[in-house]
Order: structure tokens, then C-alpha cells, then sequence
């Protein structure tokens, strides 16, 4: 079946299975480099993208229940000349080791911060709760969402 799609403000159309995960469209459909797969069952969340702002595991939500919905990616999420302030963030605090996890961590982050703009560190380690990180760049991640809201330089 033909899909709908549209990804980063750009309208697209996919061939898929219904049951194909997004994240499938997205780097195979499309050429996206950015999620990445990472454990394919939703729990580590290098796979996350934004579907109408909610941040999604695209490794598990089929292709058929975004068609028509507005899907962004960490690439549509700022661009090289105007960067979202949590990827200027990331850079700023050094926390890209390989960058397997970023779609995770700063997709549930920016999405969490445009709800909380002001969190406390509690609020920032519950809403990044699940997510992983193999590189161990955990307090770093903390320090940039921080820098990101604002509420440390």
C-alpha cells in the first residue's frame, strides 16, 4: 500500500507493508540517516522521532498509523545554520561520543523541554528514563539539557 508521509515539512510516499515499522520507511524508504536501530522492541530509543510532536519509537510503530501525521527527525529538528538549542547544547557540553543514541536523547528532550521549560534535575531524569547510552556520556546529557533550558551556563 501506498503511505503518506510527511517527514521533516517534506510530503512523501512510501510503498509498505502496513505493518512495517516506520523506522524501516525512514532509513531504507527514504535514505534518513538519522534514528538509528537499536534493539528493534522500543527500549533503548536510538530509533526516536517526533509523530506530531510526541516523541516515538519508530522501531515499533507501524508505518500505516502515521500516514498523514507530521513526522520529525533529529535532521528536521534544527538545521546546520539554525540549530535546535539542544543540539547546539550537545555540542557545547561535548557529549557526542558516536552518536548512536542522540535521535533518542535529544528528540525526548526537546519534546520534554517544550512542555517544562524550566525542570528541575528530577523532572529531567524521569523524562529521560529507558533511554541509553552505551558511551556512559549520562552527565554530560544532563549538563546540555540543563544548558538547554537554561537553567545553567
Amino acid at each position: 500500500m501506498k503511505y503518506n508521509l510527511i517527514v521533516d515539512g517534506k510530503s512523501t510516499a512510501v510503498d509498505a507493508d502496513p505493518a512495517m515499522p516506520l523506522l524501516y520507511a525512514l532509513r531504507s524508504d527514504l535514505g534518513l540517516n538519522n534514528p538509528k536501530f537499536g534493539c528493534g522492541l522500543a527500549q533503548c530509543g536510538a530509533c526516536t522521532v517526533h509523530v506530531n510532536g510526541v516523541p516515538t519509537r519508530s522501531c515499533v510503530m507501524p508505518v500505516s498509523a502515521v500516514a498523514g501525521k507530521k513526522i520529525t527527525t533529529l535532521a528536521g529538528l534544527g538545521t546546520p545554520e539554525k540549530p535546535h538549542p539542544l543540539q547546539t547544547a550537545f555540542i557545547e557540553e561535548q557529549v557526542p561520543q558516536c552518536g548512536y543514541c542522540l535521535s533518542g536523547w535529544i528528540m525526548t528532550a526537546a519534546a520534554f523541554l517544550r512542555d517544562n521549560p524550566k525542570p528541575t534535575d528530577a523532572q529531567i531524569r524521569d523524562a529521560l528514563t529507558g533511554l541509553k547510552c552505551r558511551c556512559g556520556t549520562h552527565m554530560a546529557i544532563m549538563r546540555a539539557v540543563k544548558r538547554a533550558a537554561g537553567t545553567t551556563a
